[in-house]
């Protein structure tokens, strides 16, 4: 099908059209996530899947529709720097639409939410294009689609408090893995904003969260490398996500029960971590400022 015909149904305002089974339109919409022009898989295909799915049109299908994103997270996975990153990050960001759809209307079932989790964390992980922005043919943003599709798993109610934990433990991976170039399209604040996302459950306790972000912390923290690593590449990425993370916390609507508690870690955290800048004379990471706080 021409891309004159999408165009024509986006400018009548999107109703299903009656001339073609909704199997057969979508099985096209999904071939056009891939498509190198972001006119087509932007402009047409992905306003398109969201609106239907927006106006209950897939309610029924919602598995069937989830389950192709899931198998669209491995088209060329392993590959970087070709235009199977656009399928693969779509993909992701459909699967999240999916999930809040789920999650809204109770359409999925709890053990479809928790393989499409999986699934989502498996690609996550193994994703190698981390392009934001590709020349000519726009923006890929695997990483951001992932931290949203994420973010939007953890608003799920099949998922517990051992469930989110695998979740920010994914997003911690995915933020630490060894990197050429660092995040420079908002990836920091995706990944923060997916991780508030599991905070607003206010089912993981601060004894979780702190050796989580001490984790991270440690990374930020590396001034230098010994084994011909630039170091700024170790901690650049934690370095960002840090300080995104305390701002959404100390701005976020709607704080987290442990809101007031984990932002003293983070400070903590930033505060070590940028010690020319932060650190006050005599002031000791983890753990000074919280105990003088709450004494």
């Amino acid at each position: 099908m021409s891309e004159t015909y999408w165009r024509e149904l986006q400018a009548q305002g999107l109703a299903v059209p009656s001339d073609r089974s909704l199997h057969e339109l979508t099985a096209e919409l999904t071939t056009m996530l891939g498509d190198p022009d972001p006119a087509v898989r932007d402009g047409l295909a992905v306003p398109v899947i969201l609106t239907w799915l927006d106006r209950g049109v897939y309610d029924d299908l919602m598995s069937g529709l989830g389950d192709g994103m899931a198998i669209g997270l491995s088209a060329g996975l392993g590959e970087s720097g070709t235009d199977t990153v656009f399928r693969r990050s779509l993909s992701a960001r459909i699967l999240g639409a999916c999930l809040d759809r789920g999650t809204e209307h109770a359409l999925v079932a709890p053990d479809r939410v928790l393989d499409w989790g999986d699934r989502l964390a498996t690609w996550f992980l193994r994703e190698q294009d981390l392009r934001g922005f590709v020349p000519g043919k726009g923006r890929a943003e695997a990483v951001s689609h992932g931290a949203d599709a994420l973010g939007a798993l953890a608003r799920s109610s099949h998922l517990g408090a051992p469930e989110l934990t695998v979740v920010l433990d994914v997003l911690a991976d995915r933020l630490l893995l060894p990197t050429e170039e660092l995040f420079s399209h908002g990836e920091p604040d995706r990944l923060a904003a997916a991780t508030m996302q599991v905070l607003h459950r206010d089912l993981v306790p601060l004894a979780v969260l702190e050796p989580w972000v001490a984790r991270i912390a440690a990374h930020a923290g590396v001034r230098a490398a010994y084994d011909g690593r630039d170091p700024y590449l170790v901690r650049g990425n934690a370095e960002s996500f840090l300080r995104a993370l305390y701002l959404q916390l100390a701005l976020g609507p709607q704080p987290p029960a442990v809101r007031s508690d984990l932002l003293l870690v983070v400070v903590d955290a930033l505060r070590a971590t940028n010690p020319d800048h932060l650190r006050a004379p005599g002031e000791h990471y983890l753990g000074t400022r919280r105990a003088s706080a709450r004494s």
